[in-house]
């Protein structure tokens, strides 16, 4: 199993940095799409299932079983057919469907569809993870929300790649959802650059860094619990943007900067520039593109249904918080 694992790590990680064109600010976007198999999840799931095998928690006749949104379960899925290991996806109706038949293509597939208190599923399918666990010894929860070996892959790896990669930087912007990337990332990044703003970036309806937790309607972002990694993170601001904000965030970075990635990376984009819309230019800044803008082409990228969802987001009516 380790032998298979490293055959993997050169697929994981040095993804490219690139240059935006964005006034008021020296803008880059780390391009995490470029991982192994699509997404910056790539390096939490294989450092998790690296240190498991490791330390034998897992083995040849383990299986393993996780919650997500999408681009954490494909990622495991991915490696775990490489490892020749049964994964189980738990997910939930929101989703990407692009995800969703990829992940019942390649695996064991358990959706939860009874919303929790907080208004999402979160929670819910935490609680099936761990039935599934107690039913079975050989179950192995890599617990995204809660392992150290998820941020330990950003601080070592995504971290280490940005301090490389600048002699000075300004601002990081990280949109937020299991604080896997930004608790390790800024662990990193403030050893070297110990005056740089980091700013998470979140999206209404999470309950994160807010009390007013509410349904939301993309996946990626945000979450319906505050992950107990968050604690290790150095985060010194939040902006919070709406369903709308993200969904024009997407479709700018797309048409400004043919950048076609997903709504953790449109929520960053619409962030860095209305921070930025009366700065000088002077400043380095640094936001990360998790994935690739396809599982969102019947949502975020599809007029239809960002028509139709218009009503539902101006009435939400969820007071975010200043940022």
């Amino acid at each position: 199993m380790l032998r298979a694992i490293q055959e993997i790590e050169p697929f994981v990680g040095d993804t490219p940095l690139r240059k935006m064109k964005v006034p008021g600010v020296n803008l880059f976007a780390k391009l995490e799409y470029n991982n192994f198999s699509g997404s910056i999840k790539d390096r939490a799931a294989l450092n998790i299932l690296a240190n498991a095998a490791r330390s034998g928690e897992l083995h040849e006749g383990s299986f393993v079983v996780e919650s997500s949104s999408g681009n954490f379960a494909v990622a495991l899925m991915s490696i775990c057919n490489l490892l020749g290991l049964k994964f189980i996806a738990v997910i939930d109706p929101n989703i990407n469907s692009a995800y969703e038949e990829l992940l019942r293509i390649s695996c064991e597939v358990v959706k939860v569809t009874e919303l929790d208190h907080t208004g999402g599923y979160l929670l819910n399918r935490i609680r099936k993870v761990k039935e599934i666990c107690a039913s079975d010894t050989n179950a192995y929860w890599p617990n995204q929300y809660s392992n150290p070996q998820n941020y330990l892959s950003y601080y070592n790896g995504l971290g280490k790649e940005i301090c490389a990669s600048f002699e000075q930087l300004d601002y990081l912007f990280i949109a937020v959802s299991s604080c896997g990337t930004i608790t390790g990332t800024s662990k990193r990044i403030k050893e070297q650059f110990p005056h740089i703003k980091v700013i998470a970036v979140d999206v209404e309806g999470s309950v994160i860094f807010s009390n007013e937790p509410a349904k939301r309607f993309v996946s990626g972002i945000g979450a319906s619990k505050v992950p107990d990694i968050l604690k290790e993170a150095h985060v010194d601001d939040v902006i919070h943007v709406s369903h709308l904000e993200l969904i024009q965030g997407c479709r700018e970075l797309l048409s400004e900067q043919s950048v076609f990635a997903g709504a953790s990376s449109g929520a960053c984009y619409y962030a860095v520039k209305n921070h930025f819309k009366a700065a000088s230019g002077s400043e380095n800044a640094l936001f990360i593109c998790p994935d690739k803008g396809y599982p969102y082409l019947n949502t975020i990228y599809n007029d239809q249904w960002v028509s139709e969802m218009t009503p539902t987001f101006n009435n939400l009516k969820i007071a975010l918080p200043v940022s």
